[in-house]
């Protein structure tokens, strides 16, 4: 069996995927925390796993929740009191918080915001050209921090109405939290306890503000605000909770599928020019083809390597294994979107794939909500960056690109590239 969960792993973990998919599909491990999971690897399996409901989100259903306590979730959220939100919740009380915050996820409110994505897509890159030497024909930039990152970050804290003084420091607090295993020693856990207390503070400021009627561009924590003082039972710390998960969710998805997308991109020549081609055209085809193009990218090397935890409320038979009551579930999206049981040449990336039912956002009732966002951000970041930088290459070998350490997310600490300014 290959090794799991070292450097070489994180750089391409498909080779040990594939073994997983064939020899052990339902496989328990010990994970590099100490804890034992079940891996799940088969698109069949894993789609079944993702819409199971003796599934349970709950860490409290973990049957070592005291041993393994602080060793699963999101990093810093259990000293910070954030736990109770959409990722580690079960219905009634899921389905009672999803349905408060999916007024801001509509098809409707995500069009509104297309402008103001492509303004900020049009910001970072203005900000990196600006860099440039004067008279250099080339360009150099980090597309992680210059681009990527601040990209989904400023989007999703106008939406959650955090005022433009403020967003910076959510800059910071989130860039902690995306260094995960290399930031300092509780670093994430203080990024994120400064994070719970600025949101207690903001929605307290929000409900002494809030006027009686909602303006038709309503911020999202003023929506959960009055929502919570409407009868629907929503706390203060649920609030802040369901802030924070949205922050959290709604940034490092998005920094990761346009980082790895990008680096596909430029690894697939033909396929960059495909992009490239249609990026240049505009025309309605075109669009179909760029979002076709965002489908592939989060199937081939998508921005979730692991669905979130989830632990098992009763014995049960998943993929022949046999699972105990309490025992850990990982959904490996990464392995289940190359299975070849379920696509074609899985490992090609393919920009024209049409049949492309990937678990890039999971399946099931915890369906990624914000996906519409991120989808969003995903085709303008792609557009622009190919549209304003048509020469972009890599400015570095690509098996000396590292990752970020890990379980759940797959994303690229760095991304080095070279560019030419488009002369129009």
């Amino acid at each position: 069996m290959p090794p799991l969960f070292d450097w070489r792993f994180a750089s391409d973990p498909y080779p040990a995927y594939a073994w997983l998919r064939e020899h052990a599909p339902v496989h328990r491990t010990t994970l590099p925390s100490g804890v034992e999971a079940w891996l799940v690897t088969r698109h069949t399996d894993a789609r079944a796993a993702l819409a199971e409901q003796r599934l349970s989100k709950n860490p409290g259903r973990h049957s070592e929740s005291a041993h393994d306590k602080g060793k699963v979730g999101i990093p810093g959220e259990r000293g910070a009191n954030l736990m109770t939100h959409l990722l580690n919740i079960d219905p009634p009380d899921h389905t009672r918080l999803r349905r408060l915050v999916s007024q801001a996820f509509t098809p409707r409110r995500v069009a509104a915001f297309a402008p103001r994505v492509q303004a900020l897509a049009d910001e970072l890159i203005d900000a990196i050209l600006a860099r440039r030497e004067p008279g250099a024909p080339v360009g150099e930039a980090d597309l992680i921090h210059e681009f990527a990152f601040p990209l989904p970050i400023y989007a999703i804290c106008d939406l959650l109405g955090v005022p433009a003084q403020d967003q910076d420091d959510f800059r910071d607090w989130a860039g902690m939290m995306l260094r995960h295993g290399n930031a300092p020693r509780g670093g994430v856990g203080r990024a994120v306890k400064k994070m719970r207390r600025y949101l207690a503070e903001l929605i307290h400021r929000k409900r002494e503000l809030l006027p009686p009627q909602p303006a038709a561009d309503e911020d999202l924590i003023s929506g959960l605000i009055r929502a919570s003082d409407h009868g629907e039972h929503l706390t203060e710390n649920e609030a802040a909770a369901m802030a924070f998960i949205l922050l959290f969710a709604g940034f490092e998805t998005t920094v990761n599928l346009i980082g790895n997308g990008t680096l596909a991109l430029l690894r697939h020549p033909e396929q960059r020019a495909l992009l490239q081609g249609a990026v240049e055209r505009g025309g309605p085809q075109d669009e179909a083809l760029l979002a076709r193009a965002v489908e592939e990218l989060l199937r081939f090397d998508g921005p979730v390597e692991m669905a979130t935890w989830r632990f098992a409320t009763e014995p049960l038979v998943l993929g022949g294994a046999r699972i105990a009551e309490g025992d850990p579930v990982l959904v490996v999206l990464a392995a289940a979107d190359r299975d070849p049981e379920r696509f074609e040449s899985p490992d090609a990336l393919d920009l024209t794939r049409t049949d492309n039912q990937h678990l890039g956002y999971g399946h099931g009732i915890h369906y990624c909500l914000g996906a519409p966002l991120a989808r969003l951000e995903g085709r303008t970041a792609l557009a622009t960056l190919f549209r304003r930088l048509p020469a972009l290459e890599l400015a570095t070998p690509p098996d000396e690109l590292r990752w970020r350490g890990g379980l759940i997310m797959r994303g690229l600490r760095t991304l080095p590239v070279t560019y030419r300014a488009d002369p129009d």
